[in-house]
């Protein structure tokens, strides 16, 4: 190849020399040399992902709704995120609430009133057994959960609906905390799903699982406000970050109707980052005291999830803040939405309710946390405070010792300081300090508020000579294990 080479420069030194060539016929092209075929060449092989590479990101399209980040810092919503009881046609849940409550007022009953959280003072109980899960297959849904434990009496008890009507609906809902079937219409990632059945509200933003929230007593705006809605939803997912749900319910955390005219609401859920959550909550038209069929009822309940640190090389990894607002009122019936208290003539017509609750929450790494707030409340009629549960009282029995009236003044406030173990993501162990107050009589004291030798007469009846011990305030500590899977 050298010498060829060679060849060439020499020849290329040599004086030009003009050479007359005859031109080939117009009909036969000049000759051409035969190409010469390429050699063949190996079809590279497929590049091999890293092993630690992750997924190719989806498009927004094919995204299921809040799947684009982990949404497991938020309160009200379980941290867990692996299943170890699913398959590709049943997700299973299990569920263990575990709580030894002190009331510092120390009641002779053992008995705290005022909460949907806590009942009993120095003893160890169960507040909730609940097994169940979701079933998911060809497009059709279905979750059922079961509520042994505590909850399975408080819950209806609360309840004043199954008054009307027979067929005890208490008893035929009382181990039940979910239960519903529906169908997913549309492409298999966003569409419509629309439900049936039991179903949580999510009001307040606490969750009505201790296991999903940041404490295990909320402020009253999500304490006192409605843990589940028995009807129909609508969920319309228009993006992966929002969700749009009207309802159609029985009314107010009711079985049944309390009057003639049902419940009427919805929630909206925008998380346009996985540091940012707004909720909005709605509810009117219904007529949820028992025998007024004219008094209707209106409440808004709106709320903000922010995570604004983050960084898990630090001590501490997270910070996290929320802010629930709430205003509601009745109207109609001879009240009206207005602070309209009672005074010396018992003529109050005001039946409103505002409030609010505010909580930070700082981890360190994934297994501790601590969480600090609380929030206020003034609700005059008291459409939205607890009944205590004097000589058995319930929200259909009511008491002479605490009346419910319209105009009927009440104003409170609490605050809650909590410690977290979380060792694994199936199990929290809980720490807690809750104090409150009240501006009348409502918790219970040390004389506390059962009659001697138990409940007396038809519940929440009077008891000649006795009279229950209710006091402003109420300290109280709690140490809980709570276990999801």
């Amino acid at each position: 190849m050298r010498t060829f080479q060679l060849s060439i420069v020499l020849l290329a030194s040599l004086p030009a020399i003009a050479v007359a060539q005859p031109a080939p016929p117009p009909s036969e092209p000049a000759a051409q040399p035969a190409p010469t075929p390429p050699a063949p060449t190996a079809t590279p092989p497929a590049p091999t992902p890293a092993p630690d590479a992750p997924p190719a990101p989806k498009a927004d399209e094919e995204l299921d709704p809040f799947t684009f980040a982990d949404f497991t810092w938020q309160s009200g919503n379980a941290r867990t995120k692996d299943s170890v009881l699913g398959n590709k046609y049943f997700t299973g849940e299990f569920r263990l609430d575990d709580v030894f409550h002190y009331s510092f007022n120390r009641p002779h009953d053992d008995t705290i009133g005022g909460s949907t959280e806590a009942w009993r003072s120095g003893e160890n109980q169960v507040t909730q057994l609940g097994i169940g899960g979701d079933f998911h297959w060809d497009n059709v849904q279905g979750r059922m959960m079961t509520q042994f434990g505590q909850l399975s009496t408080t819950t209806p008890r609360n309840d004043a609906s199954p008054g009307r009507g027979q067929w005890q609906l208490d008893d035929a809902y009382r181990y039940i905390s979910e239960a519903y079937g529906g169908y997913h219409f549309g492409d298999p990632h966003r569409g419509v799903n629309l439900q049936a059945g039991i179903f949580m509200s999510y009001i307040g933003l606490w969750s009505y699982y201790n296991f999903d929230n940041w404490t295990y007593q909320p402020s009253y705006v999500s304490s006192n406000t409605p843990w589940f809605f028995n009807g129909v939803r609508l969920q319309w997912f228009p993006t992966d970050r929002l969700k749009i749900e009207p309802w159609l319910i029985n009314g107010w955390q009711s079985y049944g109707r309390f009057n003639g005219i049902p419940g009427v609401g919805g929630q909206i859920r925008y998380a346009p980052t996985g540091d940012l959550i707004l909720i909005f909550n709605q509810y009117l038209v219904g007529a949820d005291i028992l025998g007024a069929p004219d008094r209707h009822r209106f409440h808004t309940d709106d709320s903000i999830q922010y995570k604004w640190y983050e960084n898990p090389n630090t001590w501490i990894s997270r910070i996290a803040t929320t802010l629930t607002v709430d205003f509601g009122c009745e109207y109609g019936g001879g009240v009206s939405c207005n602070t309209d208290t009672t005074d010396a003539t018992h003529t109050g017509t005001g039946v409103l309710f505002t409030g609010f609750m505010a909580y930070v929450r700082a981890w360190h790494g994934e297994k501790y946390a601590a969480t600090f707030g609380g929030g206020a409340i003034d609700n005059p009629g008291r459409y939205l405070v607890l009944l205590p549960p004097i000589n058995g009282a319930t929200a259909l029995s009511g008491t002479p010792y605490f009346s419910e009236n319209p105009g009927d003044p009440f104003k409170a406030w609490d605050t809650q300081l909590t410690f977290d173990y979380m060792p694994s993501q199936y199990i929290t162990l809980r720490a807690e300090f809750v104090y409150r107050h009240a501006s009348v009589p409502y918790f219970t004291g040390h004389g506390g508020i059962t009659p001697p030798g138990g409940n007396q007469g038809s519940l929440g009846s009077t008891v000649d000579g006795w009279t229950p011990d209710l006091t402003q305030n109420e300290p109280r500590m709690t140490l809980a294990l709570e276990v999801k899977m």
